[in-house]
């Protein structure tokens, strides 16, 4: 009895891994995210069930579900592969489900993904490190940047100096923002937002912390802080394939 937690990935199906795709091209059961490449279902096989658990926002108690779901086909002994956004183990409550399948008796195999956390900034042109301008990068999630919301220490972020990349984080921009910016970043500091990054759909906007309640993109979308956000290697390579 084995359960596969598969990362698809940051949403260009070319960036899944090879043995992500050994996985669900064995599937008999395939259990999404809301936010996979859907071209990626055609590489199960035919006839194998595939099961929409995307949760939108708001949703979040659906989780027991999933795991409920996850145990049930395990435990029937049937291959099933649960398909993630991103890496399982970055902010995709794959720990979690792994938890529960491995106290139900189900046997665990993680796939790790290409997180967007670092693919979104990079299809940006942004290296969320450079050795003359950034050594460090911290990963938070956003859904803390309510300050009514526990779970991510602002202030302290406020007072590092190299690059910070929040995921989930739009919803709460302003607030984040504001925190910074009370910690002690300054108003100027480079700031990018990667929308759908990777995929056709990508936008990217520039700005800098004082702009980043203004910008108006959607989730999913990654936001990097830091002066990284102010590099762009897409135009350093074309400029250099054009010379």
């Amino acid at each position: 009895m084995t359960v596969a937690l598969v990362g698809a990935g940051p949403g260009d199906p070319g960036l899944l891994t090879l043995r992500g795709a050994e996985l669900l091209g064995a599937a008999e059961v395939v259990v999404y995210d809301r936010l996979i490449a859907t071209e990626l279902l055609d590489l199960a096989p035919t006839g194998a069930e595939l099961i929409d658990v995307g949760k939108g926002p708001g949703q979040s108690g659906r989780q027991s579900d999933i795991n409920d779901l996850l145990v049930a086909h395990g435990r029937a002994g049937r291959r099933v592969v649960r398909l993630k956004g991103g890496d399982p183990f970055v902010f995709g409550r794959g720990g979690e489900e792994a938890e529960v399948l491995r106290r139900a008796g189900v046997d665990v195999e993680v796939v790790p993904g290409v997180t967007s956390a670092f693919a979104a900034p990079a299809a940006a042109g942004i290296p969320v490190t450079h050795r003359t301008v950034s050594t460090s990068v911290t990963v938070v999630t956003g859904h803390a940047g309510d300050p009514a919301l526990p779970g991510v220490d602002w202030d302290l972020l406020g007072q590092l100096e190299g690059t910070l990349v929040i995921l989930m984080g739009m919803a709460a921009r302003a607030a984040i923002a504001e925190r910074l910016l009370v910690a002690g970043r300054t108003r100027d500091t480079p700031v990018a937002v990667v929308h759908w990054g990777t995929t056709s759909r990508q936008q990217v906007v520039r700005t800098t912390l004082d702009g980043l309640a203004a910008v108006d993109l959607p989730a999913p979308s990654v936001i990097v802080v830091g002066a990284v956000a102010g590099l762009d290697m897409t135009a350093v390579i074309a400029a250099t394939g054009e010379g």
